[in-house]
């Protein structure tokens, strides 16, 4: 099976921060105004090299175990370096093609993937098990940007 993917558009962050469509798939904005958030499927093009023999990675985290599996982390280092952010919408304008957003964690340039509106019904789940090692983490999106991140990561 061949799996083919070309990028909508990309990231642009610096002081403030946006995703640029492409010019053809702006008019595929059209109905994206009003929400709040949205899911934005990215490709990791800066990411090291994928090597297979990293499938497990000494541990990012201070509680983590010493050794934690690549599915096990939210590493932009994976197989196919696809990551996913939630980003807060600050505007949408179809005319342009842009949607800026209040921050996302994604560099310059970053191709984006896809973009899809972020709906509770399908994008929250209440009741949500975690490991011992990262269940002191925020609870929602609001929180975790008051969360003392820089306490979490060894690097």
């Amino acid at each position: 099976m061949e799996i083919q993917c070309r990028p909508i558009g990309k990231v642009r962050a610096g002081k403030s921060f946006a995703i640029e469509l492409e010019a053809d798939l702006a008019p595929g904005l059209l109905g994206l105004k009003g929400f709040s958030h949205v899911l934005v499927i990215w490709f990791a093009n800066q990411a090291p090299q994928w090597d297979n023999q990293q499938l497990q990675l000494d541990k990012p985290y201070r509680l983590a175990p010493d050794k934690l599996g690549v599915f096990a982390t939210r590493s932009p280092y994976r197989p196919n370096s696809l990551c996913v952010s939630v980003a807060a919408v600050s505007s949408v304008d179809v005319a342009k093609g842009h949607i800026k957003l209040w921050w996302i964690d994604a560099a310059d340039g970053t191709p984006v993937l896809d973009v899809k509106p972020y709906q509770p019904c399908t994008d929250t789940v209440g009741k949500v098990e975690l490991p011992e090692w990262c269940a002191h983490w925020p609870v929602c999106y609001e929180d975790s940007a008051r969360f003392p991140w820089d306490k979490e990561f060894l690097f």
